[in-house]
């Protein structure tokens, strides 16, 4: 009976053991993958910058991810959204989204959505639209293509005015009755227009993956 006992307390120890190796090769797999992507988006980043031309024919593609662009268009200022609750430097404030109408020769010209860069909020007043200014007339910018603004929980449904928690491509595109291509671009530069573009660079998030990996062969 008791070497019984000790045989079946070696076989789950033995089956504890591989299971954490396991795991933990399986976080460390997974950080390697991270570190993998985390490589093809600066290699993308390094690229010379695509004229809209590519946006246009390959709009929503995951391989022009952070490349770099230059759009030459119309800000549509009246469908500008201020996004709330982001933060850039450590501070709270807005994320300024306007649609440029690109200017390309077409009846209907299509419109890519911007971000255009941070705002602080006032704290006084928190409907107070902060003051960016915003050129009329053709403009030319530099931004890299990235998805839609990242969605935070909503607490208050989805409000249609100027200050908003979250942005739908789908709905604002029915909403507006604007050709939105897919996607969105964050404009780059030195602050300008009132706005901050110290963007947060996508991070890979490996670390954690290691840190897991190595939890799991300690036990």
């Amino acid at each position: 009976m008791k070497t019984l006992r000790t045989g079946l307390i070696a076989a789950v120890a033995a089956l504890g053991i591989a299971v954490t190796l396991s795991l933990g090769a399986w976080q460390w797999g997974r950080a390697q993958q991270r570190l993998a992507l985390q490589a093809a988006i600066e290699a993308r980043a390094a690229q010379p910058p695509l004229q809209q031309d590519a946006l246009l024919t390959a709009a929503g593609s995951p391989d022009l991810l952070h490349r770099p662009v230059v759009l030459r268009g119309q800000w549509l200022a009246q469908h500008t959204v201020y996004l709330d609750n982001r933060q850039m430097q450590g501070r709270p404030g807005f994320y300024v989204v306007t649609p440029l109408q690109l200017a390309v020769p077409a009846s209907a010209p299509p419109v890519v959505l911007v971000q255009r860069g941070w705002v602080p909020r006032d704290f006084q007043d928190r409907t107070r639209l902060p003051p960016v200014e915003t050129p009329a007339g053709e403009v030319t910018l530099t931004g890299r293509i990235a998805p839609a603004p990242a969605r935070l929980y909503d607490f208050d449904g989805a409000p249609a005015g100027p200050i908003r928690q979250n942005l739908d491509l789908a709905v604002f595109r029915r909403e507006t009755g604007l050709a939105l291509v897919d996607g969105s671009v964050q404009q780059v530069g030195s602050p300008s227009e009132g706005l901050l573009r110290d963007w947060p660079a996508p991070a890979s998030g490996a670390e954690k993956n290691y840190g897991y990996a190595f939890q799991w062969w300690a036990l």
